[in-house]
């Protein structure tokens, strides 16, 4: 990984986005698929033609190309045979990628919404380099910002753009207007049938709309999670204070106080059973990514051999 875009902790700029493009490329180099036409995408269509992946051989029909016609076994069977093949299309990769004010925090490694924007930028160049079209949906609590699908550097520079300006630089002026539901309705109206979709968040801020909301993109898309999480949201140290960020400034605590530490057990026991449960109604599947770790670590335990998001 490119140690100027791992430094970045509290923010990172549109440079070191652009530069993960070379952890994108290390991640699809172990890839063993075919090389494909400069058009094909991951999504194989149920359409025959003359792609790149065979698929079968059948008895020639008049209409049929000349040159699909497989020699050896019309010989072998004494009648003309003709080899057909899966078309590979583009297929759309919509990315939502939330950097609200519950992501500007971290006890180790980079902030959530460091992270966020890292995870977004990687899968945005994988699929790029993949021929598939790239979108995304980035909200941070006030504003929310929408590009389709395209197939198009320009496109993916755009939306790494959006993803370095969207950051907080403070979590004073951070708001809470558009939110994680918020985004995904509008996934609903953007995303085409067949989408890859990934919805990279800390999911701190689900509702009871959001299974719904979340089951109806999975319906005609395949959608993953990617949640992003801080060691300390899961488990507290056994002592020590320790200081967390509020809009009025921070609140300190004392880990050694037994009443606090089976307060927040509590607390996050009732959240990870209903975001467990959230994802499964919705049928969507989830990962973690820590704040600790790279980014393009993560993805390559996420993804496997070759960094394939398809």
């Amino acid at each position: 990984m490119d140690v100027r875009a791992s430094d970045a902790t509290t923010r990172i700029n549109l440079q070191a986005l652009i530069r993960l493009q070379a952890d994108a490329r290390a991640l699809k180099l172990p890839s063993a698929r075919p090389a494909r036409a400069r058009q094909a995408g991951l999504q194989r269509s149920a359409q025959r033609g003359r792609g790149m992946a065979f698929a079968e051989v059948r008895l020639y029909q008049p209409g049929d190309d000349i040159r699909s016609i497989d020699w050896r076994v019309t010989a072998r069977r004494q009648a003309p045979h003709t080899k057909l093949y899966e078309e590979e299309r583009e297929r759309p990769v919509l990315l939502i990628c939330d950097l609200g004010p519950t992501l500007f925090f971290a006890s180790t490694g980079a902030f959530k919404q460091v992270r966020c924007a890292q995870l977004a930028a990687i899968l945005a160049w994988l699929a790029l380099m993949a021929g598939d079209q790239v979108g995304g949906i980035v909200f941070n609590g006030s504003t929310l910002n929408v590009q389709r699908p395209a197939r198009r550097k320009k496109s993916v520079l755009r939306l790494l753009d959006t993803l370095a300006c969207q950051q907080h630089t403070s979590i004073e002026n951070a708001a809470s207007e558009t939110t994680l539901d918020t985004a995904l309705a509008e996934a609903r109206r953007v995303a085409h049938t067949g989408s890859r979709i990934f919805v990279i968040s800390d999911f701190l801020g689900i509702s009871d709309s959001t299974p719904a909301l979340l089951a109806a993109l999975a319906r005609n898309n395949s959608v993953s999670a990617l949640r992003v999480v801080d060691p300390l949201e899961l488990e507290l140290p056994q002592s020590g204070r320790f200081a967390v960020a509020g809009t009025e400034g921070p609140v300190w605590f004392d880990a050694s106080n037994s009443s606090f530490q089976q307060a927040w057990r509590e607390k996050i026991t009732h959240h990870e059973a209903r975001l467990e449960e959230c994802f499964r109604l919705s049928g969507v599947w989830a990962s973690n990514v820590s704040t600790h770790e790279s980014p393009a670590v993560s993805l390559k335990s996420i993804l496997g051999p070759g960094g394939r998001i398809g």
